[in-house]
Order: structure tokens, then C-alpha cells, then sequence
């Protein structure tokens, strides 16, 4: 265990140091996924101008989850992005030399890519938090601090396991991946907002099937001073970082099933 971790930060490392060879090209790549970002809230931004709340919320709250959620996808994306590419090894089998070596195929993966490049969503979603709490005077408790960073690394073991989901897809079809991808990319568009202001199914499937609700509406509500439209238990909010923890490692098992059934392109 001790040298698979090792192993990895060294992945980490010799990444960072090919990302960084050309220094002007990082800082103008990061400053453009800041940039992208960026103009995702500015859609939120022209939303509240034109309509002043959404339902019950307002700007600085719903700028609270937007962070969040943007925060636990960044670290996702930049440590977890070898899985959400995996799907080009098994198509060349490239796939069948890291069955061949003698480590886990899990950390083998996630060292295939590391985006460093994420900082830029990253910071834009730190300045927005940020901001919605400047905004909105809070007065934070430790134990808050504490919540809110268990959600942000929450969220991100819950979108890696989505990632694991889609690469484990890739040994059967990689044309299905679009499919994960709603839950992926499509899932951070969804908790930008408070999961209650969706419909009643739609709320649901991403409670308690895919459990987005547990990267910033759970903790949040015991955080903010706003009623629960939903009337959920506080005790959620509390226990809701350790769902993302979760159900990654129901994913790894997933993931486990689907090496032992992969057969190879057979090319």
C-alpha cells in the first residue's frame, strides 16, 4: 500500500514537471478553464439579474453550491481524468500492458493523466464560494469549515466513482460512454443549484441513485440559515460526505468486476 502510493505521487510528479516544460502554454490553458467557468456563472449572474431568486434562493446562496460543486470537480477531473480516458487504451489495447504490470490497475490509471490545468475551475470556484459567503456575512464554526471540506473531498470521490463507472463501460462499448457523461459533466450542471428546485423523479434519481445532493445541499442546509424544502433529517447533512466516499468504493468493486471480465480488443 505504502509503495502504491508512493508510486502514484510519482506519477504526480513526473506529470507535473511534462505540464510544466512550457510554462506560458500551462498558465494560458489554466487561465482559459477559469475563463470557461467563469462565463458559467455569469449565465447564473444574468439569470438572478433578470429574475432576482430562484424560488426561495438567492444569488450569494445559490453561488455557495455552485462553488462547492466546482471545487470537488476540479480535484476529480485532475486526479481521476485517466479513467475518464480510458476508453482510447481499450480501444487500441493499450489497456492489456497495464494487466501485464505488477501494480493495481486502479492506480495505474489514475496516474495515466493528471490535469494540473484543473486549478483554474478550482480557483474560480474558490473565489465564488467565496464570494457567496462575503456576501451573505457568514459567521462560520469550525466544525462548518470542517463539513464543507469534507463535502468539497466528497464530492470529488463521488465524481471519480462516476469516472471508474464510465471506464469500466469501456470494456463492453465505448459508444455508451456519452451516457455517463449526463451523470459526469451533466451532474455538476445540476448541483449548481439547490437540488430542490427540481421535480419531485428528477430530485430523486440524484439523491439517492447517483447522490449529488450530498456534495453541497446536504451540508449546506446545516450551514445556511434556510428552511429544507424537502424536510430531510439534519443528521444527512452531517453523515453526507461519507455517501462520496461510498460510493466510490462500490465503484472500485464494479470496476474489479469488469477487469475480471475484459477479454481484450483482440487486435
Amino acid at each position: 500500500m505504502r509503495d502504491g502510493i508512493s508510486l502514484y505521487f510519482r506519477y504526480i510528479s513526473l506529470s507535473w514537471r511534462s505540464q510544466l516544460q512550457y510554462p506560458a502554454s500551462f498558465i494560458m490553458m489554466a487561465l482559459g478553464n477559469l475563463v470557461i467557468t467563469a462565463i458559467e456563472f455569469l449565465g447564473i449572474w444574468a439569470l438572478f439579474a433578470r429574475f432576482g431568486s430562484l424560488g426561495e434562493w438567492t444569488l450569494p446562496e445559490v453561488a455557495l453550491f455552485y462553488g462547492m460543486v466546482h471545487m470537488a470537480f476540479a480535484i476529480s477531473e485532475a486526479l481521476a481524468r485517466g479513467f475518464d480516458t480510458l476508453h482510447r487504451y481499450v480501444r487500441s489495447g493499450e489497456f492489456d500492458r497495464i494487466l501485464l504490470r505488477p501494480r493495481s490497475t486502479v492506480l495505474q490509471v489514475m496516474g495515466l493523466e493528471f490535469q494540473l490545468l484543473r486549478v483554474g475551475r478550482f480557483a474560480q470556484g474558490l473565489v465564488v464560494l467565496i464570494g457567496g459567503m462575503s456576501s451573505l456575512q457568514m459567521q462560520l464554526a469550525f466544525t462548518q469549515v470542517l463539513l464543507i471540506m469534507a463535502a468539497i473531498l466528497g464530492g470529488s470521490l463521488l465524481f471519480s466513482g462516476l469516472f471508474v463507472l464510465q471506464a469500466t463501460l469501456s470494456f463492453w462499448s465505448v459508444d455508451s460512454l456519452e451516457v455517463v457523461n449526463l451523470t459526469t459533466y451533466g451532474g455538476v450542471e445540476t448541483a449548481q443549484v439547490p437540488i430542490s428546485v427540481y421535480r419531485g423523479w428528477f430530485r430523486s434519481f440524484f439523491t439517492w441513485i447517483i447522490p449529488l445532493a450530498t456534495i453541497n445541499y446536504f451540508p449546506l442546509m446545516a450551514i445556511l440559515d434556510h428552511a429544507d424544502p424537502l424536510h430531510l433529517p439534519s443528521w444527512l447533512s452531517w453523515l453526507s460526505p461519507l455517501v462520496g466516499l461510498a460510493f466510490f468504493l462500490i465503484c472500485l468493486q464494479i470496476w474489479n468486476w469488469g477487469v475480471k471480465h475484459y477479454h481484450s480488443t483482440g487486435s
